[in-house]
């Protein structure tokens, strides 16, 4: 009898071992590593490619292509983190908390696409078709063309795959499905890899849209190997406070569109749209409150008002304490050193507490100004003017650099009732409209003088 030949993975990020190791010096994580039976590797002509032809290369002027029609997922707001709607063919994860509400997105996605394209596929490897069929009900998402079959075989699923013809094939969830010519558990990074990539050739070849559900880590990232991520076409982040009742759908990877995002709120009746993202944001933003700053932001093609907040004060310990919600911790580090080194004002010793209200997550330097005037209007307990966003980037020599989308920014604060905006010199020719004013500011001072009278 031959041999088998057996690896160590690690099963957080993947990484290969030739034997057993309690850590994992890739990602850090301690008992991970597990042995698993390797699978001889079949070779791949090639997606979308009927026949079992290799491909030749040719000109790129010579490729023929013809643009793939997008068809509505029913929701407003996931057609625009889809980029303008679902494209057959294409292999979308969506990811979250448990409980966030990722199932009863993908099944309004099918009672949806069902009613208006076509056949839909919900395979459920975690619930019974009863389960699925209550929530169904209790979302008021019932259609004939609405299947559902508890399965986890991936031979099984592509076989009822063949027999319905879906328009869109739901997976829930990636993890819980398995190859059985793979002696590994499903969830393994074997059996996510192999699963994941005959999903994906399913999609290529019939042109079926295929969504899956991902579980995610404790960390928030999704569980398996790093390649799952790399193999899909699109990346869908289910975010929000669990207690709250709205949820954002973020895109991290799209290659059918830029990284937009989507708002919704949750109810008992399940997700509903909230197009104008700025007012939710702002319907309970406080007035003459210090420490609290409007900043339009970038997500995508789409520009969003939101509230950033600072709480600086005494501190009773030592060290000052640093704690953020919805803004890295480096960057209001980098902004508390430059303000007390540029500005003068002495913040080593106080407490500084920062947080974007609703729930998003800023990651783009345009938020620098806003927050170092946050964090100055705290320290000072001098409320900034409630007509006024702030937009710029901070450098470390206190000066303030340009940020894009300008013009969408300015049009996006005239919309929502702003009289006036702090901005780089640079911003101050970009048109508005009027009774809508731009004040250049070079430095981060004369930001502070403006907004703060210092």
């Amino acid at each position: 009898m031959s041999k088998k030949n057996t690896i160590w993975i690690c099963q957080s990020c993947g990484q290969h071992y030739y034997k057993w190791a309690g850590f994992c010096s890739s990602c850090g994580e301690w008992n991970t590593i597990v042995e698993e039976v390797v699978k001889k590797e079949e070779p791949v002509r090639g997606l979308g490619v009927g026949s079992g032809d290799p491909a030749r290369p040719m000109s790129v002027n010579q490729v023929s292509f013809s643009e793939t029609p997008r068809f509505s997922s029913g929701s407003m707001e996931l057609d625009r983190v889809l980029g303008g709607g679902i494209v057959p063919g294409s292999f979308v994860l969506v990811g979250g908390d448990p409980g966030i509400g990722k199932s009863t997105l993908l099944t309004h996605l099918a009672c949806r696409v069902a009613e208006s394209r076509g056949p839909v596929l919900y395979i459920s490897a975690e619930e019974s078709p009863q389960q699925v069929r209550l929530r169904a009900e209790r979302l008021g998402a019932m259609s004939d063309d609405f299947f559902v079959v508890a399965e986890a075989d991936m031979q099984v699923i592509e076989g009822h795959m063949k027999n319905v013809k879906p328009v869109v094939l739901i997976i829930d969830s990636i993890q819980t499905v398995y190859k059985p010519d793979i002696p590994s558990a499903p969830g393994s990074v074997v059996q996510v890899r192999e699963s994941a990539a005959q999903l994906l050739r399913m999609a290529k070849n019939t042109g079926t849209a295929v969504f899956t559900a991902g579980h995610v880590t404790k960390e928030g990232a999704i569980a398996g190997p790093r390649v799952l991520e790399h193999m899909v076409d699109t990346v869908l982040y289910f975010e929000g406070e669990r207690y709250t009742q709205y949820r954002i759908l973020h895109a991290v990877k799209n290659r059918f569109g830029s990284l937009e995002i989507g708002v919704y709120e949750i109810g008992d009746a399940g997700l509903k749209d909230i197009p104008n993202a700025s007012e939710l944001f702002l319907s309970e933003r406080p007035v003459n409150a210090s420490g609290t700053v409007v900043v339009p932001v970038m997500e995508g093609t789409r520009p969003i008002l939101v509230e950033v907040q600072a709480l600086v004060g005494s501190s009773s310990y030592q060290n000052a304490r640093r704690t953020t919600n919805g803004i890295d911790l480096n960057r209001l580090q980098l902004l508390l050193a430059v303000l007390e080194k540029r500005a003068g004002l002495l913040l080593g010793g106080s407490d500084a507490f920062v947080k974007v209200a609703g729930g998003v997550k800023i990651d783009e330097p345009a938020v620098d100004l806003g927050l170092a005037v946050a964090l100055a209007s705290s320290y000072r307990d001098c409320p900034v003017n409630p007509y006024t966003v702030i937009i710029g980037e901070v450098g470390l020599a206190g000066e303030v650099r340009a940020v894009s989308h300008m013009e969408q920014r300015i049009r996006e604060s005239r919309r929502m009732g702003f009289r006036r905006a702090i901005v780089p010199v640079s911003a101050e020719k970009v048109h508005t409209e009027p009774g809508f004013s731009l004040l250049g500011a070079p430095t981060l001072n004369d930001a502070l003088n403006i907004v703060l009278g210092r």
